[in-house]
């Protein structure tokens, strides 16, 4: 008997904060990021809440940058997470919050 698959996320799950500070020379590395995961259809979806928001926005074109590599970042995980453990990724995950330092962020 097979048991049913069970989804990612089973219910919404608001405000997960991570936070990679790696210092080992200038520059360093530096992100920080609020994102909400919500139920969705089967796959992965990448959204920015209306709003979001950005500390020290640098302007165009960092924060769409930032933006494509934290979405292939996230499906990345998800689906080594998934795979073939009978998890299904049913999300959107909704950016929140970005932190930019001048120096050290990058996609």
């Amino acid at each position: 008997m097979n048991a049913a698959p069970h989804t990612f996320p089973p219910r919404p799950i608001r405000g997960v904060r991570a936070r990679f500070v790696h210092q080992a020379g200038c520059p360093s590395d530096f992100a920080d990021v609020t994102v909400d995961f919500e139920p969705w259809e089967d796959g992965f979806v990448f959204e920015i809440d209306p709003g979001a928001t950005v500390v020290n926005d640098p302007g165009p074109p960092e924060p769409a940058a930032y933006h494509a590599a934290l979405a292939s970042g996230m499906r990345e995980e998800l689906a080594e997470s998934a795979g073939g453990g009978g998890l299904v990724v049913a999300v959107a995950a909704v950016l929140q919050r970005i932190v930019v330092h001048d120096v050290d962020s990058h996609a």
